[in-house]
């Protein structure tokens, strides 16, 4: 099943790779929850999401919670009277200004969806500030947003630190980290999808912290890019690397292939 929002670095498109490096347990623990492409597309008997985005949180605990009444709520966004320039502005400062939990979860599955490239982006105010799409006719993910409201009956849905996240992780739990990336270059960083950012120091710590949860039992899997930080800091890993292709760049012609890694501290 596909995640219903889109999402940049999503793991969908590489399911196989992880699924076949995930090991068997009872709970998965995502401190990264991102699309949930993983959570979506695995069979644990329980999941515990978590994310540093409170938006992205607000919106999976409405889903959660409310179900088709809030899947409906946000399909009211996707007509033509909202899909031009000046409607998606004025949603986005009302995004940005609502207190409305409910309000700002439908919100944002219509920025996703009508925002360019579906970027979650925010400025240094922690402002959404991703322009408009021009999409014609942006898709409305019903069927997708049942998936996750019916699979989300198994998980905890928390927002939180990376980790307060992985703290909370026991022997037999597996962990999957999808941290944001560790950048190809200056200008390749998507990391303010929260505010606060991810940077290097939070790459080092994220992996001494993963030595430590091996040590007590528990299995953590990592996706990142290929480079040579992540190559050295996951040394004592057993990597898989392979190539996949990028799909966010305003150059449509550079969008090749970069080099990505699994790494398994089993």
């Amino acid at each position: 099943m596909k995640p219903f929002l889109k999402w940049a670095g999503g793991k969908y498109r590489i399911l196989n790779h992880i699924k076949r490096v995930l090991p068997a347990g009872k709970r998965l623990i995502e401190p990264f929850a991102g699309s949930g492409a993983v959570f979506l597309n695995t069979d644990y008997d329980t999941y515990l999401l978590a994310d540093a985005n409170p938006k992205l949180i607000n919106l999976y605990l409405q889903l959660q919670k409310k179900g088709p009444a809030f899947i409906d709520a946000c399909e009211e966004y996707f007509t033509p009277e909202y899909n031009n320039e000046v409607a998606f502005y004025t949603l986005r400062d009302s995004f940005n200004a609502s207190r409305s939990v409910r309000h700002k979860a439908a919100l944002f599955v219509y920025l996703n969806r009508h925002c360019f490239n579906g970027l979650c982006r925010y400025n240094g105010k922690g402002k959404f500030n991703v322009p408009f799409g021009r999409y014609q006719a942006p898709y409305f993910p019903r069927k997708e947003m049942l998936a996750f409201h019916e699979k989300s009956k198994k998980a905890v849905i928390r927002l939180a630190d990376f980790r307060d996240t992985m703290d909370s992780a026991k022997a037999g739990d597996v962990v999957y980290c999808d941290p944001p990336y560790v950048p190809l270059s200056a200008t390749a960083n998507f990391t303010d999808y929260a505010s606060g950012g991810f940077g290097m120091k939070e790459q080092a710590e994220l992996a001494k912290r993963v030595k430590k949860l091996q040590a007590r039992g528990v299995t953590v899997v990592i996706s990142n890019h290929d480079t040579e930080f992540t190559q050295k800091a996951y040394a004592k890993a057993q990597i898989l690397s392979f190539k996949v292709q990028r799909f966010i760049s305003c150059d449509g012609a550079n969008r090749g292939k970069a080099g990505e890694v699994l790494a398994v501290f089993a």
